[in-house]
């Protein structure tokens, strides 16, 4: 069994909204910052940014 789809990080500017798990928290003061965080990250880990529209964006690999 081989895991095709997983969370590599959560990025965010409302901590209260996420809570434990397996991926690596970024907590951003702003839109700005969270923006700049998910794409460098996205860009270092060749993964796809997912926003859920809530203040939290997810980083999945594919």
């Amino acid at each position: 069994m081989e895991l095709e789809k997983y969370i590599l990080a959560i990025i965010t500017t409302e901590p209260g909204k996420v809570s434990g798990g397996g991926a690596p928290v970024f907590i951003s003061q702003t839109k700005e910052e969270q923006d700049k965080i998910a794409t460098i990250l996205a860009r270092a880990t060749e993964g796809v940014i997912h926003d859920l529209e809530n203040g939290v964006y997810l980083l999945v690999k594919h």
